[in-house]
């Protein structure tokens, strides 16, 4: 069975997890996990896999942080090889593997990158030689790493592949493979496959408190922000994966805590397709970071940037300073100079970053850390979203200690996420998926990217209700009946979680998703139950966030970006 995210499971799985603790010789849940982006999700999957009954709490929506405001590339990290990091970098080419051709070969798909050489000489050896360490440590891995190895290009080849790329600035390139997934669809498909084993899963529930006994923590006190409603959670061990809110949270415990994390800014720019013509990603070194031009279906993502963020961890917000500086490095390697006017979608994200030392932010590593502070509390901090399944695996063998017995090891390197199966299959039937649907070939392989063998359940939704086959009027690349579906089976609660989340229409459409606003909202109305005036508040917030980003957007430093933003706060 698949589980499906609805507002009745939901509301059941608040019951449940209230109802465990209140039971007369009993602790409660076995595991609760604080936080909903791909760490916490990963956490509760590894979890509920070992046996262990186990609860999800997220504050606001399922990869609403961090998660959904990547660079959406599963990958091991050129960066952080030539950082001497090569554990990191072994790790995450393993995952890269295990995610690409067994866990979520639906979701995570290859993707080519051109590396330009502009020095002659000393550069193509240099950057050839960690290429190569690059791909021997991902075929000495213990899963198939699933993608070609390297090669060296001309400057002709380079322009044959790339004709918009300025070859008189170069001398050559390498190119090389990687991966790239929807990462707030990569996270709801973990919640759901968690809660497909079993897991209790909630999000707009926000943790007010802990529950002691003596040292101990012993649950959670918690807000429904749907509903007002105050629950007491009891678990025998609480894990905390809250990102670059783990210093709150270690606040409600009493205390700073053993950890400190900081929170590093990147923003992503979303340009149409067309406006590079290339066959590949490009990826450049710049004075502090690296540069991504990373393709993104009909669309490139371009980022990122890397520094300190001190500000509303809520809606970190991109500044004009931001957006020049992305495409004044883009710029470099185009003959034809992208403009302001050419960035359809602007997105801003909050790397949790480890710290204890003055380093600027670019250079901290991405390993990550896991401790226990006080008896009953795991905390979880650091990673990359490539390795979110080592991460909630680490986090649970530390919860293990606390729980006493036997608990099996982890085995989420064989648990495949909802949509892997079938998969392969339903993609070889496309035409005949097609035939019998009505719906056109393309439409089928969108929906194969982003559903995989749970295809038939979006062709059953449009057979039931024909008119959901329709697309959005002016998000035409999404049907009626995702929408729906996000809805029923996805945990989307508001507008904002379908245009940002479920779907990335407010950053792949130049009015950031506003002429497909009410339509949207009217179809999760239907659903949801909500009035007329419930619909309009929807809209008018969802219209009132678009206009705070663009604002943001006008402004020259973080502060006034800050201020810009958080003028549209959180609907609930």
């Amino acid at each position: 069975m698949t589980a499906a995210l609805s507002p009745q499971t939901r509301a059941a799985a608040l019951d449940a997890m209230v109802a465990v603790g209140s039971t007369p010789g009993t602790d409660g849940l076995d595991i609760l996990v604080v936080g909903g982006g791909v760490v916490g999700a990963g956490t509760a999957l590894d979890a509920v896999s070992r046996g262990l009954s186990v609860g999800l709490l997220e504050q606001r929506d399922y990869a609403s942080g961090t998660s959904s405001r990547s660079s959406k590339l599963i990958h091991g990290g050129l960066r952080y090889l030539e950082m001497l990091d090569f554990g990191l970098v072994r790790e995450a080419l393993q995952e890269r593997g295990l995610l690409l051709t067994r866990l979520a070969p639906h979701l995570v798909r290859p993707v080519p990158f051109l590396y330009p050489l502009t020095h002659r000489g000393w550069e193509r050896p240099y950057v050839g030689a960690g290429l190569a360490l690059y791909d021997a440590m991902a075929m000495a891995g213990k899963y198939d790493h699933g993608l070609p190895r390297h090669k060296h290009l001309s400057r002709r080849q380079v322009a044959r592949i790339a004709p918009d790329l300025r070859t008189d600035a170069i001398v050559g390139a390498l190119q090389y493979w990687d991966a790239q997934v929807d990462d707030a669809r990569l996270v709801t498909t973990i919640v759901r496959t968690a809660a497909s084993h079993g897991a209790h899963c909630a999000n707009r529930v926000k943790v007010t408190g802990f529950l002691r006994e003596g040292e101990r923590v012993t649950g959670v006190r918690a807000r429904d922000l749907e509903t007002g409603r105050d629950l007491e959670v009891r678990a025998r061990v609480v894990v905390n994966a809250a990102g670059v809110w783990t210093d709150e949270i270690q606040e409600l415990v009493g205390g700073r805590g053993a950890l400190n994390v900081q929170a590093s800014k990147g923003i992503h720019l979303v340009v149409p397709r067309d406006r590079i013509r290339s066959e590949s990603g490009v990826i450049m070194r710049t004075a502090t970071s690296v540069l991504f031009v990373i393709p993104w279906g009909r669309h490139w993502v371009i980022g990122t940037t890397d520094t300190p963020w001190d500000l509303d961890k809520a809606h970190p917000a991109a500044s004009r300073t931001d957006i020049d500086y992305l495409l004044g490095q883009a710029n470099q390697l185009l003959k034809e100079p992208l403009r302001p006017e050419d960035v359809e979608g602007v997105y801003a994200g909050l790397r949790p970053l480890l710290t204890g030392e003055s380093e600027p932010t670019s250079r901290i590593s991405r390993e990550h850390t896991v401790v226990t502070p006080v008896p009953g509390l795991v905390i979880i901090a650091g990673g990359k979203l490539t390795t979110y399944r080592v991460m909630g695996r680490d986090a649970v063998d530390a919860a293990a200690h606390s729980l006493g017995g036997s608990v099996p090891s982890s085995i989420t390197d064989r648990v495949r996420l909802v949509g892997a199966d079938g998969y392969e299959t339903r993609a070889n039937q496309r035409a005949g998926l097609a035939r019998e649907s009505g719906l056109h070939r393309a439409r089928i392989d969108h929906l194969l990217g982003r559903y995989g063998g749970l295809v038939d359940e979006l062709i059953d939704l449009v057979a039931e209700r024909p008119e959901l086959a329709a697309p959005l009027d002016g998000a035409d690349d999404y049907l009626g009946a995702e929408v729906v579906y996000a809805v029923t089976h996805e945990g989307a609660r508001h507008l904002d979680d379908v245009l940002t989340r479920r779907t990335r229409i407010s950053i792949e459409t130049f009015d950031r998703g506003v002429h497909a606003a009410r339509r949207t909202a009217e179809l999760m109305a239907e659903v949801l139950g909500w009035a007329e005036s419930r619909l309009d508040d929807e809209v008018d917030h969802y219209l009132r966030r678009v206009e705070a980003e663009r604002q943001s957007q006008r402004t020259l430093t973080d502060r006034e970006a800050d201020e810009a933003r958080v003028r549209a706060p959180d609907i609930v």
